[in-house]
């Protein structure tokens, strides 16, 4: 990782823990290439240095068409909201 990217990362997680906030570090790979709406990794995703030029694809499982960035973040979105623990047990603490 990056050493900026690393102390952007150690900032955000001081300032959660300062607020009594939730930090959670997802594994963003494939997550460009991983389908948000059907969760495969489709052989039409783009893959390889090569592929970065590929703004849109069309997941050949589902359909759904994305664009890479978008479909990115879902995908972070949803891997952070699954790892998150229950609403109980963070206001217990």
């Amino acid at each position: 990782m990056d050493a900026g990217w690393a102390l952007f990362r150690d900032m955000l997680r001081y300032k959660a823990a300062r607020r009594r906030a939730v930090y959670v570090d997802v594994d963003e790979r494939y997550t460009s290439q991983m389908c948000s709406g059907c969760g495969v990794v489709p052989d039409s995703s783009p893959k390889g240095m090569g592929a970065l030029g590929m703004r849109r694809w069309d997941c050949c499982e589902c359909g759904a068409s994305h664009d890479r960035d978008v479909n990115a973040a879902k995908n972070i979105l949803r891997a952070g909201l699954e790892c998150q623990p229950p609403a109980e047990e963070i206001l217990a603490a």
